[in-house]
């Protein structure tokens, strides 16, 4: 048997799709062959019609499986349909967009089968019995009705084979990224923030009679060194390790023995995530001791309103500032993430946000705009409010360029300035030396109407690039744009191999 994996991961960032790593290790095991299409033009692979139909000829599948994130999903669907106007085998969407929408992915007529949460037993026993009945986690159509198999418990990760890096062009992803490499040592998270896609994965099992204390599972730390020994054995240039866990720091006593063993295998440095409310000096030690560079934090809004009412991020800007504090004590570069055009967000709410980055001051800062993922209580609470533009929603790409949320005139206008250029508007609310020229800037804009935000907005750009010449000469610490169109960065992170 021979699946293609196709990933559109396309007008985004370059992504390692951990799951079609994951799956492709598995099935290799069981003796299944496995392709792979990564369609990101960052990687040299546009989407390109003719080309994919001569790639999917050329490999022969039994089956085509398209892992598919809600913002790709269009993408997946103008294939699929491509593929089936000159190739007759079954075309199965699996991913986290598939998980929440199950059923209305199976209504498409391009979709034969789709796949619910994890993939590797299910794929599996579908390729091995050659039907998809009676296949835990698999849905498909009898007569046209969509069909949906229970699903089988969590997958016990200590016991899958290695993660497949020869599928993808690894050495290409690695050098596309500046040298970052991606792992992960976990699944699940303790968390249910509404936006996030973990609450919704877990009401599923349990629908299906699985409980959620199985849903968090890491990787034994023999495992994870084995594993970052293959990748150094086998790659050049990796510059940095990333850990993409939704809390790497979570459980302690891991880290402890991880972070002892990192230390004596690698002084690569890594970047990982933790939480504000579970975040003290013993973990800061650990992390720095063993090398960690950057530890990331979900901040999502300054205003503890929206982070209660709206996303269940129950922390308090205290915590935040906390966390912050310690892990700036130890010498860790602190990283931020921030949303805007949250469901019922002020234009005060969106001044607390720049606000708290002007008080914690991190070391670097990203931000994107709300997107209100199918299936999950942000959705639904965006929904109630009456604020989704529907039609746009299926139109976005990403995260970072437009919403598909109408929070009133005055919202959506604030939204904009601040999206455009939240570093200025951090500069001016800092307090820091030499920031006049910031203060002066954001008063002006923040009086602009509409018209006027619209006419002046490329001559602001360029006002704010002399501003930031201006503090560069002054020797003033401040935050520029760099890397990315939405990631601020401290003027004294003189670091340029390291850009996420």
């Amino acid at each position: 048997m021979r699946i293609l994996f196709i990933y559109p991961n396309i007008n985004t960032q370059v992504g390692f799709n951990y799951g079609i790593s994951y799956i492709s290790g598995f099935l290799k095991e069981k003796g299944i062959e496995t392709g792979l299409l990564n369609i990101n033009e960052k990687l040299g692979y546009s989407l390109d019609l003719p080309r994919i139909k001569r790639d999917v000829l050329a490999f022969k599948p039994d089956m085509i499986g398209f892992s598919v994130l809600t913002n790709q999903y269009k993408y997946a669907l103008e294939i699929a349909r491509d593929i089936k106007g000159y190739l007759d085998v079954p075309i199965l969407f699996g991913g986290i967009h598939v998980t929440m929408d199950p059923v209305e992915t199976l209504k498409q007529d391009e979709v034969d089968l789709v796949c619910i949460g994890e993939g590797e037993e299910a794929l599996a026993e579908l390729l091995t019995k050659g039907s998809p009945e009676g296949v835990r986690n698999i849905g498909y159509k009898v007569n046209g009705i969509p069909v949906i198999e229970p699903l089988r418990p969590y997958t016990d990760i200590r016991k899958l084979p290695f993660k497949d890096y020869d599928i993808f062009d690894f050495q290409k992803m690695i050098d596309a990224k500046n040298g970052w490499v991606g792992l992960t040592a976990s699944r699940g998270c303790p968390f249910r923030c509404t936006y996030c896609l973990n609450h919704k994965i877990i009401e599923i099992y349990k629908g299906s009679g699985h409980m959620p204390r199985g849903y968090i599972r890491r990787h034994t730390v023999d495992q994870m060194i084995e594993e970052i020994q293959y990748l150094l054995q086998n790659y050049s240039r990796i510059t940095m390790f990333i850990f993409d866990d939704d809390i790497f720091t979570f459980d302690k006593a891991w880290l402890k023995e991880f972070t002892e063993r990192y230390r004596s295998l690698t002084n690569i440095p890594f970047v990982c995530n933790a939480h504000a409310r579970i975040f003290d000096d013993e973990t800061a030690y650990l992390l720095q001791s063993a090398g960690c560079r950057i530890v990331k934090f979900g901040l999502e809004s300054g205003s503890d309103r929206i982070r209660r009412k709206v996303l269940q991020r129950y922390m308090t800007n205290r915590h935040i500032e906390d966390a912050f504090a310690t892990a700036e004590k130890h010498g860790l570069h602190t990283s931020a993430f921030v949303m805007l055009g949250l469901p019922y967000e002020t234009v005060e709410d969106i001044r607390e946000t720049v606000s708290l980055l002007a008080v914690i001051k991190p070391g670097r800062f990203r931000w994107s705009l709300f997107f209100p993922f199918v299936g999950t209580k942000a959705y639904s609470i965006a929904e109630s409010s009456g604020q989704i533009d529907k039609e746009n929603m299926g139109k976005l790409d990403n995260f970072t360029d437009e919403t598909c949320m109408k929070l009133g005139d005055d919202v959506d206008l604030y939204c904009d300035k601040v999206k455009s250029i939240l570093c200025a508007f951090v500069n001016a609310r800092s307090g820091l030396q030499y920031t006049e020229g910031f203060r002066h800037l954001i008063d002006e804009i923040e009086s602009m109407d509409l018209d006027t935000w619209q006419n002046k907005k490329e001559n602001i750009f360029t006002m704010v690039g002399k501003l930031n010449e201006e503090m560069e000469k002054s020797g003033g610490l401040h935050y520029t744009v760099k890397y990315n169109p939405f990631m601020g960065v401290r003027s004294d992170w003189k670091d340029d191999s390291i850009s996420s």
